[in-house]
C-alpha cells in the first residue's frame, strides 16, 4: 500500500503530464489501490482463520512449551508453488499432521467399492485381493503394520483383483499409505519408489505418479490429447514412517495429496479406467503398500443430510481395532464442524458401525467408543456438547453382505443422525 501511495507521488510530479491525463492515470490507480487493499483484508483474513485452525489442533504448540513433536520450533508453513499457480502448504517438522489435514480440500468418496488393510493375510503369501503382473509381492509387516512388499529390483507390479477390467468411474477417490525410507544411515533424507499409474480403456497410460527420493513428478495426457509433465521437488515427508497418499478425479481434474498436502492439481486430464502400483526398482529399498480405498463421488454433507435426514461417512478411520482417530480424517472431521457451524441448529445422534467381524460384544464396545470419540473431538473444535449424542451400535444394522469384502466395507462406518 505504501509503494502506490509513492508511486503515485512520484508519478503526479513527472513533468510533461497534462492535468487531464493524471486526472485519469489517479482514477484508475485509485481503483487499484482500493483492489490491493481488499486483496490485503481478504489475506490477513485467511491468514487469521489458519492461525485460529493451528490453535486448535496444537494447544501447547506457540505458547512455549515443547512435545515429541514440536521440540519448540514454532516456525511458520513453508509454501512452496507446483508449477500449477497454486501455493502448496508443506509442513514444517513442529506442524501437527492433524493440522495439515485440517486444511486439506480432499474429500472421501461416499461409497467404497474396493478396500484393502491386509490385516486377515497370512505373512509370505501373496495378497488375495491383488493380481500380480510383474515381479513378486507378498504380504509382510513394517512397524506393526500388514503391508504388500513389492520386491525391489525387478520393477514388481500389483493392481487390485477386480470383477471388471474397467472399473473407475468418472469419480472417485484413491487413498493408501506408503513406507518412506531413509536414504542411508547418515544420510537422512527421504527415499522410496514408487509409481501410480492409470490406464484408460484401450490401455494407454493416461497418468503415472512417481513418489521417490522426496520428490513427486507426474506425466499425463491432457483432454485435447497432449503430453505433459510436472514435479514438486523436496517433499518432505516423515522418515522411516507411514505416509499417505489421497487421488481424487472428477470427470477430468485430477488431484493428489501426500499426508493432507496438495501436490498435483491438474485440471484437464484425460479419464483413467483402471491403475496398477509397481516399485520403480532400487535394490535396496523397502517398497510396502497397505490401507488401500477406492471410492465412488463426494456428495456435500448438506445434500446427503437433507435428502436422508442423515449422513454417511466413510472419511473418518481409526487405527485398527481401536477407537483412535487418524490424522487423515480431520479433513472430513473440520467439514462436519463447518456444517454445524453454518447451521446452529443441528443437533446429531453420531452412530458407529461396525461388520461382523471378531465378537459381537467387542465390537459394541468399540463401536461406542470411536462415536464417543468423534463427539469429543467435534467438541474440541468447538461445538456445543448438547449437540451430540454418541451411540454405538455394532454389527447390529449391516447396510450391505457381511460376507463379501466390499460388503464389510460398507458396513464399516459413521452416520449422522439429524435430532
Amino acid at each position: 500500500m505504501k509503494r502506490l501511495v509513492m508511486m503515485v507521488l512520484v508519478l503526479v510530479a513527472i513533468g510533461g503530464t497534462t492535468e487531464v491525463n493524471a486526472q485519469s492515470f489517479l482514477k484508475k490507480l485509485g481503483k487499484k489501490v482500493e483492489n490491493a487493499a481488499k486483496n490485503a483484508i481478504e489475506r490477513n483474513a485467511e491468514r487469521k482463520t489458519e492461525e485460529a485452525v493451528d490453535k486448535v489442533f496444537n494447544g501447547e504448540i506457540g505458547k512455549g512449551k515443547k512435545d515429541k513433536n514440536n521440540n519448540g520450533n514454532n516456525n511458520a508453513d513453508a509454501v512452496y508453488d507446483n508449477g500449477d499457480g497454486a501455493a502448496q502448504v508443506q509442513p514444517q517438522k513442529g506442524q501437527s499432521l492433524e493440522t495439515t489435514y485440517a486444511k486439506s480440500d480432499f474429500v472421501p468418496g461416499d461409497e467404497i467399492f474396493f478396500e484393502d488393510n491386509l490385516v486377515n493375510e497370512q505373512m509370505g503369501e501373496f495378497p488375495s485381493q491383488w493380481d500380480l503382473l510383474n515381479g513378486n509381492a507378498e504380504v509382510a509387516s513394517m512397524a506393526g503394520v500388514q503391508a504388500i512388499n513389492l520386491e525391489a529390483g525387478g520393477s514388481s507390479t500389483i493392481a487390485p483383483l477386480m470383477k471388471e477390467k474397467h472399473y473407475l468411474p468418472d469419480v472417485f477417490t484413491l487413498e493408501f499409505d506408503y513406507w518412506v525410507n531413509s536414504y542411508t544411515e547418515t544420510n537422512q533424507a527421504p527415499s522410496q519408489n514408487y509409481r501410480l499409474q492409470f490406464y484408460d480403456a484401450s490401455g494407454e497410460e493416461v497418468m503415472h505418479l512417481t513418489f521417490a527420493e522426496g520428490y513427486v513428478d507426474w506425466e499425463y495426457i491432457s483432454t485435447s490429447g497432449d503430453r505433459r509433465t510436472g514435479r514438486v521437488g523436496e517433499y518432505k515427508e516423515v522418515i522411516d514412517a507411514w505416509s499417505h497418499l489421497s487421488v481424487s478425479f472428477n470427470k477430468r481434474a485430477f488431484k493428489a495429496y501426500i499426508n493432507g498436502s496438495r501436490v498435483t492439481n491438474i485440471p484437464n486430464m484425460a479419464a483413467p479406467a483402471y491403475f496398477t502400483i509397481r516399485n520403480t526398482g532400487w535394490n535396496d529399498h523397502r517398497t510396502l503398500v497397505t490401507n488401500f480405498r477406492l471410492a465412488k463421488g463426494a456428495v456435500p454433507l448438506y445434500d446427503r443430510m437433507m435428502s436422508d435426514g442423515k449422513f454417511i461417512t466413510y472419511g473418518i478411520t481409526f487405527d485398527v481395532g481401536k477407537a483412535t482417530i487418524k490424522p487423515e480424517s480431520m479433513g472430513e472431521i473440520n467439514r462436519i464442524v463447518t456444517l454445524m457451524n453454518e447451521n446452529p441448529d443441528l443437533k446429531f445422534s453420531v452412530e458407529g458401525h461396525t461388520d461382523s467381524t471378531g465378537n459381537a460384544a467387542s465390537n459394541q464396545t468399540l463401536s461406542e467408543q470411536r462415536s464417543q470419540a468423534i463427539v469429543a473431538k467435534l467438541v474440541e473444535l468447538g461445538i456445543a456438547q448438547d449437540r451430540l449424542t454418541a451411540v454405538g451400535k455394532g454389527q447390529n444394522s449391516p447396510i450391505a453382505d457381511n460376507n463379501t469384502d466390499e460388503g464389510r466395507a460398507k458396513n464399516r462406518r459413521v452416520e449422522f443422525v439429524k435430532m
